[in-house]
């Protein structure tokens, strides 16, 4: 399976690609943990079907040291035993803010405060910039129909080099 278009080569959208890959980076800048980062990525990417998401960030959490049992669980994380409280109020949130259409208030009342329990104003801040973040990148691989199989660990990083 081929993409359908390479972004990075065409003059624009490489440009654009190229600043939205960058703007990545203060993520890993944060105050929230990469193994919560990762969890919350591959989340929404299962919910967009994103392959290529679904597979850098199965990968990214692997070798960040997240264990594949619970990266196997993620997708059934309520009914799963292996979350901490606030990766479950993380993964609520993620989950009603990619979700949007699916409720008529986006994300409840109920999840906002189960994650200001757990999380500080930064924190919740830049949980909501990763929502929107990987939502947008899920859109820009499930246009372009990029696969997934073929990440390696560090790809993402080298390609803003």
């Amino acid at each position: 399976m081929e993409s359908r278009i390479n972004l990075l080569a065409a003059p624009t959208s490489g440009k654009i690609a190229k600043r939205f890959a960058g703007a990545a980076l203060v993520f890993e800048q944060s105050p929230l943990p990469r193994d919560l980062r990762e969890l919350v990525q591959l989340r929404v990417s299962q919910i967009n079907g994103c392959a290529a998401c679904v597979d850098m960030h199965t990968k990214e959490a692997v070798a960040a040291g997240e264990s594949e049992h619970r990266l196997n669980m993620v997708a059934v994380w309520r009914e799963a035993t292996v979350f901490t409280e606030p990766e479950r109020a993380a993964l609520a949130l993620a989950e009603q803010g990619t979700r949007l259409a699916d409720a008529f208030d986006g994300v409840s009342d109920e999840t906002w405060a189960t994650a200001r329990k757990h999380f500080d104003e930064d924190e919740l801040g830049t949980l909501i910039c990763l929502v929107a973040f990987i939502n947008a990148a899920n859109r820009m691989n499930i246009i372009a129909k990029v696969p997934g199989g073929d990440y390696q660990v560090g790809m993402a990083a080298a390609f803003l080099e």
